[in-house]
């Protein structure tokens, strides 16, 4: 797995993790952080395999982030670490944490956990995936980059072209076909239904770290209802949501989110 790793030598270690979605990197996500965040924390970024950077490994791209965290930090020698988690990896911090809360200090969420409440599922944005999914055209990628975001102007030339290349890579395509094609995302829904095991947003009470959920008003991927049942289930969580912002709340809102998100992991 390739990672960045970057900010203080000593002291606090403070772990990113990226969510999914075409042409996706953790870099991508949180290179605007970095110089607010480096100045207080070793910066860890994870780039989880089979979105482009880390090579793929097969089976569920979900699946495989889900496992990627304990042998990533056990490799590194890094025993605790605070966590901010972007939509999947919100998800993926939140199982992380619940399983091995001797590792974790703090966590920090960024939309895309929970469940939908008021809102359709699946959302407008995860539509949007679907079909860039199953039929990818430089259109479709642009579609579904516009509803990450409430400032359409975020989505530049340059954005577009630098998602495009890696999210047309084969590899990385199959990837993504494997978790959000039209029968993946049937069949995992599904077999989630059908299963006896919990839903995830039903397991959120285990989790003991203290929790900021972030979300972005505006966001057309989860939108903020969502956010609902882990503020009522999660024992020691606050929300905090960022107006004119979207799917990319920490982008968008990126003095406030930081801001926020620096007094939080301060707290003794």
């Amino acid at each position: 797995m390739r990672y960045y790793d970057c900010g203080a030598d000593a002291g606090p270690v403070l772990l990113f993790l990226h969510g999914s979605g075409p042409g996706v990197t953790g870099w991508r996500n949180f290179r605007g952080l970095l110089p607010s965040f480096a100045e207080h924390y070793r910066c860890l970024i994870l780039e989880f395999p089979g979105f482009g950077v880390s090579p793929d490994v097969g089976g569920h791209p979900m699946v495989t982030a889900h496992g990627a965290v304990v042998p990533f930090l056990d490799a590194l020698g890094v025993d605790r670490v605070h966590v901010i988690g972007n939509s999947m990896g919100g998800g993926v911090g939140i199982n992380f944490a619940i399983r091995n809360p001797e590792r974790v200090g703090r966590l920090v969420t960024i939309g895309g956990i929970g469940t939908n409440i008021f809102s359709a599922s699946p959302s407008e944005g995860i539509r949007l995936l679907q079909e860039f999914t199953e039929d990818p055209t430089r259109q479709r990628l642009v579609d579904w980059l516009k509803s990450m975001v409430y400032d359409q102007s975020l989505i530049t030339d340059e954005l577009i072209a630098e998602r495009w290349q890696l999210a047309t890579d084969p590899e990385t395509l199959a990837a993504a076909r494997r978790m959000y094609g039209k029968a993946a995302f049937a069949a995992m829904t599904a077999a989630m239904e059908a299963s006896d095991r919990p839903m995830p947003w039903a397991t959120m009470h285990k989790l003991a770290a203290p929790t900021l959920l972030t979300w972005g008003r505006d966001d057309r991927v989860s939108p903020p209802d969502m956010a609902l049942i882990p503020m009522r289930t999660i024992p020691n969580a606050e929300l905090h949501i960022f107006p004119k912002s979207g799917h990319w709340a920490m982008i968008e809102a990126k003095e406030a989110f930081e801001s926020t998100v620096l007094a939080f992991l301060s707290r003794p």
